[in-house]
């Protein structure tokens, strides 16, 4: 049995997350970690503790899981890591620089999983936007999200984004900030790694992300659409499964589905 923690358990996400790995025959949950938990988790089946020291302290793992914030989401990896333990990590807001550097603190054989979406079908978008990407002279990506995200834009579109520079021999022309009128900043969005990235944020949405490509004559148009956090979770135990067998930083859940 692969023995689990969940940080930030009280969240929507970290909800998700402890149903799906109560649900498997795999996996134990051993304990949920949440300063916010209160009469919604006095019901548990599970110890809750409040900080991660409390949870290592206490009980024994294999992996920690982890959706927090992302103010906190460096100190939980650090301490988990430094701890042995395997992380795997769905909170946004980490640059691959912090990521890097929070490998190096890992202890034994730990492995630091970090995935910018945990879909299935967003992970195959970023890859059909990758294939499409040098037959583009032009791309730009617009995520959509709840309202109650902390972060804009999201890591998969800041992801995807890098993707499409990284396939690519040439910088978009399209016009950029320089077009903006006064009193319009940021109409043409956040410009990462060249390419616009827009973020919709409004009741309605859980997550949905289009990547425009266009050139002469035509458009091409990939997109995404999750309706229920339930979708994420079968990255999410398949993240848990593999880093088992893995070490150091392992970016991306294309890496176990490909």
């Amino acid at each position: 049995m692969i023995k689990v923690a969940v940080n930030g358990c009280v969240g929507r996400m970290g909800q998700a997350v402890v149903e799906a790995v109560l649900a498997s025959e795999d996996m134990e949950l051993v304990c949920g970690i949440d300063p916010h938990a209160d009469a919604r988790v006095s019901a548990a089946t599970y110890p809750v503790y409040e900080n991660l020291e409390a949870g290592l302290a206490a009980s024994e793992f294999d992996v920690v899981v982890d959706f927090t914030q992302p103010d906190v989401v460096a100190e939980s990896i650090s301490v988990a890591l430094r701890a042995g333990k395997n992380c795997v990590v769905g909170t946004t807001g980490l640059s691959p620089e912090a990521l890097e550097e929070l490998a190096t603190q890992a202890t034994g054989d730990a492995c630091l999983f970090y995935a910018p979406n945990f879909t299935t079908g967003a992970v195959l978008m970023m890859e059909f936007a990758r294939v499409a990407s040098p037959y583009f002279p032009e791309a730009e990506v617009i995520e959509f999200h709840h309202c109650n995200k902390k972060d804009a834009p999201s890591g998969t579109a800041m992801h995807t984004a890098q993707v499409i520079a990284d396939a690519r021999d040439f910088v978009s022309s399209a016009p950029g900030t320089e077009t903006e009128i006064e009193g319009a900043a940021g109409a043409r969005g956040a410009l990462v790694s060249g390419v616009p990235v827009h973020a919709v944020r409004s009741m309605g949405f859980v997550a949905s992300q289009e990547v425009i490509f266009g050139s002469l004559g035509q458009t091409l148009t990939i997109r995404h659409d999750s309706w229920d956090r339930s979708s994420y979770m079968p990255g999410v135990l398949l993240g848990i499964r593999s880093v088992l067998n893995r070490n150091g930083l392992i970016i991306g859940l294309e890496n176990f589905m490909m």
